[in-house]
């Protein structure tokens, strides 16, 4: 005869496997939710970059004027000052110091103004339609974002092919060129996320057009991209300390002619990562918000 069924004592080891069955069932299925939250964030990022990519395919005027500025920074500005001695590291040409600065400002000039395209987006109703999709909002964001990276991207490889074709020294080295470009993505990457942020707070392109020229000049020359900032006084190197662009310039400038901040290339991209994950978090969170 079997022994009688019933609720089995609150501390056998069955019992204590079986609470450890109940309690691994919900790890199980969310596992996949994570993996599924990752993927719809990838798909619904490149489908967004695919988007801004085709706009840029059918603007070459675009690219051509935006490339012309930083020529002009490099080739004039420079060039005037290239004789200052106050402005020169060691023996190296000036030209050669202001080329990494003058292509972050190039990118910062494309990401800031970035924002107005949401504004325009709003106005059309376009963005409307595309917060009513089931894409997740950093997803969005990351996308729009990845269009100002492209730009720039394309605008700072024509800047390099230039310095090769006119002898202007740079160290042309694999890792060199390779870092220069991913620590420019992550920066022009972070400044997108701020002009969205800002255009979600902004409803007219004049006002935001106004307000960009407000945050970008003064971050453009409270930062490393002219001068060097033993020259600053001391007001002005404070608030370059602080200031995310003298960083992105102290790490292009290492790795594409070998001077800079002091040589920590990894506190440079440390400090562009962070300012590029807080921007990231506050445009996702402040996106919706655009067309109220």
């Amino acid at each position: 005869m079997s022994a009688p069924s019933g609720p089995l004592p609150a501390g056998s080891a069955s019992s204590a496997g079986l609470r450890t069955a109940r309690s691994a069932r919900p790890a199980v299925s969310e596992a996949p939710s994570s993996i599924g939250k990752l993927r719809s964030l990838l798909a619904g990022t490149f489908a967004m970059a695919q988007a801004e990519l085709r706009k840029l395919h059918h603007d070459h005027l675009d690219i051509f004027t935006r490339s012309v500025q930083p020529l002009l920074w490099l080739f004039i500005f420079g060039t005037a000052l290239h004789h200052n001695r106050s402005l020169t590291v060691g023996t190296l040409d000036y030209r050669s110091y202001l080329a990494p600065g003058v292509m972050a400002q190039a990118a910062m000039f494309i990401a800031i103004f970035f924002g107005l395209a949401v504004i325009w987006e709003r106005d059309v109703g376009q963005l409307q339609r595309l917060l009513a999709t089931p894409l997740p909002r950093s997803a969005i964001v990351l996308g729009k974002a990845a269009g100002a990276c492209v730009r720039a991207l394309v605008q700072a490889l024509l800047l390099l092919a230039v310095l090769a074709a006119t002898g202007i020294a740079v160290r042309w080295t694999a890792t060199g060129v390779i870092g220069t470009r991913a620590l420019l993505l992550l920066g022009t990457g972070a400044f997108a996320c701020m002009s969205m942020l800002l255009a979600a707070a902004v409803k007219e392109r004049e006002r935001f057009m106004g307000i960009g020229q407000l945050v970008m000049m003064p971050l453009f020359f409270a930062s490393s991209a002219l001068y060097p900032l033993a020259v600053m006084p001391a007001w002005l190197h404070a608030i370059a300390r602080v200031n995310p662009l003298t960083y992105e310039v102290q790490g292009l400038r290492q790795m594409l002619v070998g001077v800079g901040g002091a040589g920590e290339v990894w506190l440079d991209f440390a400090v562009v990562i962070g300012f590029f994950a807080i921007m990231l978090a506050a445009a996702t969170r402040a996106y919706p918000k655009a067309i109220l």
